[in-house]
């Protein structure tokens, strides 16, 4: 039988613990939502925070992501004589899974990275244990209304974003591949369907709220001294990232499975 001490430091263990705290702050967070009073202040303040620092990034990286797509979904249909294909597949790619996807890294690179640095700020400046002493809740005065911003701002980025990746990418179709407008659009009305709209829109609002959630608990648990803040909030981008790709995946998955495609 093993001891406790060879327990405590079985290979992996720090892991499923960070894992379980992890998500233990995201149902506190969700519980939050629900509690009164609301930081309505604190939520706009720091939607509008993050909406400045990622609006025009977020505008043009979305250019070239639906260009990039167009022009490849449009020499791959092109090999194959389905050119009049290439609006809808190049649509439904931007929509489904480039708009989601780049909303979330640009909310997760500029807007978690401050919330993680300012929460990191106040943790190590001892803020973040004077308000628990007061009896003040950081989690619902300080991480609720971020994640809630985060989850707003996202949802707004990603229809930009769309609308964006769809305009570029039926410039560069119709301009540098001689596509002709009316068979862009129409086979992307032909196969397109409402509900690829809400999965891209579902996504950002999962998004938003992963990222804004580990934002939060690394900064609300960073290494110490000041140097141990900057360490956070690398460690909160690189793995928000890596939930990101594998919430997506899982995310489409489940979509495919649920709703049929629609036949042209």
């Amino acid at each position: 039988m093993s001891s406790p001490a060879s327990t405590a430091t079985f290979p992996g263990i720090g892991i499923l613990r960070e894992t379980g705290r992890l998500f233990a702050l995201g149902l506190d967070v969700a519980r939050g939502v629900f509690q009164r009073p609301f930081q309505l202040r604190e939520f706009l303040q720091q939607a509008w925070f993050i909406a400045s620092v990622t609006i025009l990034p977020t505008a043009l990286v979305a250019i070239p992501f639906g260009a990039v797509i167009s022009l490849q979904f449009g020499s791959l249909a092109g090999q194959l004589g389905a050119q009049s294909y290439t609006g809808a597949g190049s649509v439904l790619a931007t929509v489904q899974q480039a708009a989601p996807l780049v909303t979330a890294l640009l909310v997760a690179g500029a807007g978690g990275s401050a919330i993680c640095a300012d929460i990191g700020a106040r943790t190590i400046r001892e803020e973040i244990d004077a308000m628990e002493v007061l009896g003040v809740s950081a989690v619902q005065r300080l991480v609720v209304p971020r994640v809630l911003a985060c989850m707003f701002v996202a949802v707004l980025l990603n229809g930009m974003v769309s609308v964006i990746g769809v305009l570029g990418g039926y410039v560069f179709n119709v301009v540098l591949q001689d596509g002709t407008p009316g068979a862009y659009l129409a086979s992307f009305s032909a196969l397109a369907q409402l509900p690829d709209l809400w999965i891209g829109e579902i996504k950002a609002l999962i998004f938003g709220f992963i990222a804004a959630v580990v934002a939060a608990y690394r900064g609300l648990n960073p290494p110490p001294g000041p140097k141990g803040v900057g360490d956070a909030v690398n460690q909160s981008v690189v793995i928000t990232f890596l939930l990101l790709f594998v919430v997506n995946a899982v995310l489409t998955l489940i979509y495919l499975q649920l709703v049929p495609p629609k036949l042209g």
